[in-house]
């Protein structure tokens, strides 16, 4: 079977066109075919056998009418810093290449499994999830999906090339900054950011722990909305875009000097207006002060994740993530502390004062601050514009979500919507999930979940 989007292979497997083991044997063969190609290294480790046993004991259940859901049969792909039992996990790093394969899965991977989905691979990653761009790895940078001379954005970068390429129609990424809604936005697909501890960490390799989030790389809106209400335990609600009450982000860095950019923003507000929901602009003070927060806290976080590794052998990282920690040996304790106590803060009042006082359900902006660059870039150079944008819906753990703008041509422009509650002006009880899901569909045209 051709690579089809999650909606399309569910709907294949549901109706028996085709059967899990024929899907699966088809991406093994699209993941063989990657050999040679500048895509080689999207994929980080392999255990066809392990797949093949997956999708036959799918194909039993579905034989005796035992359907999941939306991601029974499914291919899916895995970042390699999230542990899938029988493989190792090497978080795109040298320092750990030596790795054993691991004892258990993920819990975010159980979770998969318990939704009958089927792990095929893990993915290539941004050194140990430490930069927005794709380009530090061992084995080499991830190239964009459909031009091998661009980068992919990071850290999530193989699990984006793989579904933008079709090879597999979801796959797992982790976002501490940005690193699922970068790649994304750079290669033209959906990446979904639930809200902070949304989606278990148990089994994820730490960059951050205040701001890790795992999530959900798909090829739009609508296959998002399916996947996520496919995991199990997740509470996923219809909400009417009619409903809603965003926010324009302006001010700041929140204004657009690439005019194509600004007129994606334009468009977007248009189309939401015209199906009822309430578009008006909406300033966010605080996007100074959670930039600067950020930083701080990640890479204190970090350096003490890697304190043991880093001061025994420095050299077994790559040299653009060597710098970033040991820019973090000397920082004072303090320092951290008033960092994290102010993030608590920031995490309770802008949210509270966005729902409560500006009577927002979502804010809508663009997720990057560039277009996609080329290969022989600076990682330095392109940290501040691949990440500014994201960072703040970070640090207030708010479920964020990239989406591509219609028409954002060979390097596409990606829409970032953000939840902040689902029901109407700031009072409902739907998941803020649902709220960013909702818009999206929207400014997509997929309409409604």
């Amino acid at each position: 079977m051709d690579a089809m989007n999650l909606r399309d292979t569910a709907s294949a497997l549901t109706t028996g066109r085709t059967t899990s083991t024929e899907h699966v044997r088809s991406v093994l063969a699209d993941l063989d075919a990657l050999t040679g190609t500048p895509w080689e290294n999207a994929v980080a480790a392999r255990n066809d056998e392990a797949a093949l046993e997956a999708a036959a004991a799918a194909d039993e259940q579905l034989a005796a009418g035992n359907w999941i859901g939306p991601l029974h049969g499914v291919a899916v792909a895995v970042k390699d810093n999230i542990d899938v039992a029988g493989m190792p996990t090497r978080c795109g790093s040298a320092v750990l290449e030596s790795a054993p394969a691991a004892r258990r899965d993920a819990r975010i991977v159980e979770k998969l499994r318990e939704a009958g989905a089927v792990v095929v691979a893990k993915t290539h990653l941004h050194e140990f999830a430490y930069g927005p761009t794709g380009l530090v790895n061992a084995s080499g940078p991830a190239a964009h999906p459909h031009d091998p001379d661009l980068i992919s954005g990071g850290s999530s970068s193989g699990s984006a090339v793989l579904v933008a390429r079709g090879v597999v129609p979801v796959a797992l990424g982790t976002d501490t900054g940005c690193s699922v809604r970068t790649p994304a936005a750079l290669c033209g697909i959906v990446g979904f950011k639930p809200g902070f501890g949304a989606l278990p960490e148990q089994g994820v390799f730490p960059l951050s722990t205040t701001f890790d989030h795992v999530g959900l790389l798909v090829a739009d809106a609508l296959d998002a909305s399916l996947a996520w209400g496919a995991l199990p335990g997740i509470a996923h609600l219809r909400t009417p875009v009619s409903e809603l009450r965003i926010g324009r982000l302006r001010g700041g860095i929140w204004e657009q000097s690439d005019p194509g950019f600004a007129e994606a923003v334009e468009t977007a507000c248009r189309t939401l207006a015209d199906l009822g929901a309430r578009v008006v602009d909406v300033e966010l003070p605080e996007t100074d002060d959670m930039l600067e927060l950020y930083p701080v806290v990640t890479g204190s976080e970090a350096y003490e994740t890697h304190r043991a590794w880093f001061e025994a052998d420095p050299d077994r990282y790559q040299p653009p993530t060597a710098a970033l920690l040991a820019a973090q040996r000397d920082r004072p304790a303090h320092e951290y502390i008033r960092a994290a106590r102010a993030v608590t803060k920031l995490r309770h009042d802008v949210v509270h004062r966005l729902r409560t006082v500006e009577k927002l359900d979502a804010l809508l902006t663009v997720t990057t601050g560039m277009r996609s660059a080329p290969l022989t870039s600076d990682p330095a150079e392109l940290r501040g514009p691949l990440l500014q944008k994201c960072i703040p819906f970070s640090v207030l753990g708010v479920p964020a979500l990239s989406v591509p703008a219609p028409d954002g041509g060979s390097r596409p422009v990606g829409l970032q919507v953000v939840g902040l509650t689902g029901g109407t002006h700031g009072h409902g009880s739907h998941p803020a999930e649902s709220a960013a899901l909702a818009v999206a569909l929207a400014v997509e045209g997929s309409g409604q979940p």
